[in-house]
């Protein structure tokens, strides 16, 4: 990142610490397309869509040196199902039913890849009905599981990637995915995890979107609190059930063609269709742009959890433990692990700004190299955006009443590092 880019990031550094972040996220019906890859950089994504929190589409041509655009599809564009089957015919997917509703989602079964592929091919041929129902392979982790397969490259626009880079770190899980389904499979409506950016890249077929702009939500909420399974049901009508449905804006829509790359922000609810047999690359990731919206979430997630087991606050001993341990099986993460969370990013680019990298960890696919990559100022912003909100976290009342002795350096050492890193670095 150049200078003038970083003086613009700096500009929109503002206090994120409340619950509220509908401000910078205004709806619109425009979407910008992003058609030529050699005069887009990534300073202008960051500038233009990461910092105000912006949807946008990149063409296909951002995507055409990729293995799977290459292998995965037939001459007139379908799915490739005997490439397919040759490379990941043994592997165990997880595979959703669209027909069913269970629990506000669709339920899912792991199942061989080649029995979908199977499922799939005669759900072609029978007009795409079958008595299992519409099936979807969805939240596959490919990437983990066939790490030697010519896939696909994350574009340096999606590389300041801490989610992935925090969880490869602990060697737990991903935030990668691959998404194929037939003609007519959906994603119910929903926000992204820890109101994460996304970005969703079509290696065949097309998808519909429905975006809702961060605070539309809420109109779109029954009388009971609860988000809509499909934001295109009739009973969304029904004013006794929902409300305050009629002061809901239209959702924005996009058309994705096959290569073409969506890129959602944060917070942003949506809903999703495929308009022909498609296959998709996802990622979900957080960076110094949204990590106070992730901060944010977590906030609201354990406040819902509190008021839901508050008559047990009193005779629960445990109370505040128990409440994060709620929150985690909810989320995939407590407070703890948050502050973790941060210190490896912190960690990371401390490291870099005091070491530097030699030329063959340039060379390599690491976190560190991506960091370097990016520029030392981008690693003074990550770190400025970190001490905004490992600030706010030690200073939070259900933080502190956590056994903290286990963290290592504590939260005041760690922050005493990081603000001494960004002075050195800025010197």
């Amino acid at each position: 990142m150049d200078r003038a880019t970083f003086a613009c990031s700096t500009a929109f550094f503002r206090d994120y610490s409340s619950s509220s972040h509908t401000a910078f996220c205004l709806p619109t019906g425009h979407i910008d397309f992003i058609e030529k890859v050699e005069s887009f950089t990534y300073s202008d994504f960051f500038r233009d869509y990461l910092i105000p929190n912006h949807p946008c589409i990149f063409s296909a041509k951002f995507t055409e040196g990729w293995g799977s655009r290459r292998n995965w599809v037939t001459w007139d564009g379908k799915p490739n199902f005997d490439y397919l089957l040759q490379k990941f015919g043994e592997a165990i997917v997880p595979v959703a039913n669209c027909d069913v509703k269970e629990y506000n989602s669709n339920p899912k079964e792991q199942i061989p890849f080649k029995e979908y592929i199977n499922y799939w091919r005669e759900y072609i041929k029978n007009d795409y009905r079958s008595s299992r129902g519409c099936l979807y392979l969805k939240d596959w982790h490919l990437s983990r599981a066939f790490p030697e397969q010519d896939v696909y490259t994350t574009p340096v626009y999606f590389t300041s990637d801490w989610l992935n880079e925090y969880w490869d770190a602990i060697g737990v899980d991903d935030y990668r995915f691959v998404y194929m389904g037939p003609k007519g499979s959906w994603t119910p409506f929903h926000a992204d995890v820890f109101r994460s950016y996304s970005w969703s890249a079509n290696i065949c077929g097309r998808k519909k979107w429905l975006l809702y702009p961060p605070g539309q939500e809420e109109y779109l909420k029954d009388r009971h609190g609860n988000l809509p399974f499909d934001v295109t049901a009739p009973g969304l009508q029904d004013r006794s059930v929902y409300p305050r449905y009629t002061q809901s804006q239209p959702p924005v829509e996009i058309l994705q063609e096959a290569g073409e790359i969506v890129f959602i922000p944060s917070g942003w609810h949506h809903q999703v269709y495929n308009l022909e047999d498609t296959i998709s690359v996802n990622h979900n990731w957080v960076n110094g742009c949204n990590v106070a919206i992730m901060w944010c979430f977590l906030q609201d997630e354990l406040a819902a959890v509190q008021r839901e087991i508050n008559e047990w606050k009193d005779p629960m001993d445990d109370w505040h433990l128990q409440c994060q341990l709620i929150m985690k099986s909810c989320t995939g993460i407590d407070y703890k692990e948050f502050y973790n969370f941060l210190k490896v990013i912190a960690e990371n680019r401390i490291s870099v700004l005091e070491n530097g990298l030699d030329d063959e960890a340039l060379a390599k696919n690491t976190p560190k190299a991506a960091i370097s990559t990016l520029g030392m100022l981008h690693a003074v912003f990550d770190l400025k955006r970190t001490v905004k909100v490992l600030t706010s976290l030690s200073a939070n009342e259900d933080f502190k009443k956590l056994d903290l002795t286990s963290l290592s350096p504590p939260p005041e050492a760690l922050l005493h590092h990081l603000k001494a890193a960004i002075d050195t670095a800025l010197l």
